[in-house]
């Protein structure tokens, strides 16, 4: 196992452009009532960057790590479903829903099915189905059945991430804690967008969602720098 004090050390001067891009989005804070490609290109850009950081570590990283070619993937349909977001008014928020679906199947496969971890599995669908029961009184037409579709991947992506995290275990490693730490985050930023759009108003809402979001790419994204430890722990069980 890889100590954390180890990967900051090698990891952290690749997330630099990460961490600047990300200080453009909130410094320009672009309102989001005029959509544009240059807004789009600042939103996007931290996520660019994750490309970047995971790309940094060679091609046969990628080409011998599945679970890193995933998570990428989930990256570059992470950036089309942001680019989609910023004109939502437009009528094509359904579109970015769709490509965070995606997201979400890949990231899901990426964390695996071992261990099952029902329990896990269990708080993860009383907690998407106590949302699902919050939006729902909010919810017409075809949002009704997108919306509990999304709950139910995003949630499936939860407890895979979440199913990972044995702290009790010889096997448990620090990007374990990453991904789970990643997926809740990305859970919270997207239950504060439907809270926000379908049921009412919540205070600095995207604030709290971009913070999040952006946190939650970044560790699911750094989960993958130690993905060949994982898959061997895999292997095992």
């Amino acid at each position: 196992m890889v100590s954390p004090v180890t990967v900051v050390k090698s990891e952290g001067p690749k997330l630099v452009p990460f961490f600047k891009a990300t200080c453009v989005y909130f410094v320009l804070w672009l309102p989001t009532s005029s959509p544009s490609w240059f807004s789009a290109l600042i939103k996007c850009l931290p996520i660019f960057c994750l490309w970047v950081f995971l790309l940094a570590h060679g091609f046969s990283f990628l080409g011998a790590h599945s679970s890193a070619r995933k998570i990428l993937a989930g990256l570059i349909f992470s950036a089309l479903g942001d680019a989609f977001l910023i004109w939502q008014e437009q009528g094509y928020f359904v579109h970015g829903l769709l490509m965070f679906a995606i997201t979400h199947i890949l990231y899901s496969s990426a964390f695996g099915m071992k261990p099952l971890n029902v329990r896990a599995g269990l708080v993860i669908t009383a907690v998407s189905s106590l949302s699902y029961m919050l939006l729902y009184p909010y919810l017409s037409g075809p949002f009704t059945y997108l919306v509990a579709v999304y709950i139910a991947l995003i949630g499936f992506m939860g407890w895979r991430a979440i199913a990972g995290l044995q702290l009790t275990n010889d096997l448990w490693t620090w990007t374990k804690l990453s991904a789970c730490l990643g997926a809740v985050l990305f859970m919270v930023s997207d239950l504060t967008i439907a809270v926000n759009k379908f049921c009412f108003p919540v205070p600095h809402s995207r604030a709290i969602i971009m913070a999040t979001y952006y946190a939650a790419q970044m560790l699911i994204a750094l989960s993958a720098v130690e993905c060949q430890d994982v898959e061997v722990a895999r292997k095992r069980t």
